[in-house]
């Protein structure tokens, strides 16, 4: 969804399969290997969470790649094996493995990559500074994007998002939800998780929280802040326009989709 003077907003779900969406979003009798296709087709990303538990192939990427249209992007979650560790500074060899697992074969479909901290895992301002120094800025010829979602109350200082903004990581801003509310803008992008989806809405939210979202990310697509959430910690950068991954996450999963799609058609 390109504008003019603005970043691009990509919004989609976590993942493609999951078996309640068939019949309320995938059509019944729709082959399970034609689902990422489907979903594509009416999504602009989505979240990889595959990635987290298990190293992918370069020929699983490149068929992702070649199953989708262009302009589809997929945000990658990081190897647990990574995050999932008291000090991140040592992860150097398992990054290694990650990035040497083909996902540059998604190309121009290769989104934000989202290092997803373990809820215990506490802020340390050394190492998370030498964690985020490890993340490589390019691979294979393909600019990367880091995005780092820190769910534990330590993480809420101005240090870390001095740290992220010096590294041009963003920190993801995971709203309707348990986790502290990062918003932030420390990165050219903005990753966006919203969590508060129910079954008493058939769009999972209220008509008047998806325009509330919809709206929120064009403002930021315009350079604009996130301001209606909460103040930010520190002061935000200059205004510019940036691109925007929005994924509707967790909540009632079954009404994910209809979220998602309910929010591109406000564009």
């Amino acid at each position: 969804m390109p504008g003019t003077k603005q970043g691009r907003i990509h919004i989609g779900i976590g993942g493609w399969t999951f078996p309640p969406w068939r019949g309320p979003f995938y059509p019944k009798g729709l082959p399970h290997k034609g689902e990422l296709a489907y979903a594509a087709q009416h999504l602009t990303g989505i979240e990889v969470n595959g990635t987290f538990y298990r190293l992918q192939t370069p020929d699983s990427f490149a068929r992702w790649h070649d199953e989708t249209p262009e302009g589809f992007v997929f945000a990658l979650k990081g190897s647990r094996f990574v995050t999932n560790r008291r000090v991140l500074a040592e992860a150097g060899p398992s990054l290694e493995k990650f990035f040497a697992s083909g996902l540059t074969a998604l190309k121009s479909k290769l989104g934000p990559i989202n290092w997803q901290l373990a809820a215990t895992k506490q802020f340390d301002a050394a190492d998370i500074d030498a964690f985020l120094s490890l993340l490589p800025k390019e691979l294979d010829g393909l600019a990367l994007r880091h995005a780092i979602e820190a769910r534990d109350e330590s993480f809420r200082h101005p240090e870390f998002v001095d740290i992220a903004r010096r590294h041009g990581v963003a920190i993801v801003t995971a709203a309707d939800s348990e986790y502290p509310l990062f918003t932030d803008l420390t990165a050219p992008f903005v990753y966006l998780r919203i969590m508060g989806t129910s079954d008493q809405h058939e769009a999972g939210y209220p008509s008047a929280a998806l325009d509330q979202w919809a709206e929120r990310a064009r403002a930021l697509a315009a350079g604009e802040g996130l301001d209606a959430l909460g103040a930010p910690i520190a002061k935000a950068s200059p205004k510019t326009p940036r691109d925007v991954f929005l994924f509707v996450i967790s909540g009632t999963k079954e009404r994910n989709p209809a979220a998602a799609v309910a929010l591109i058609s406000r564009f």
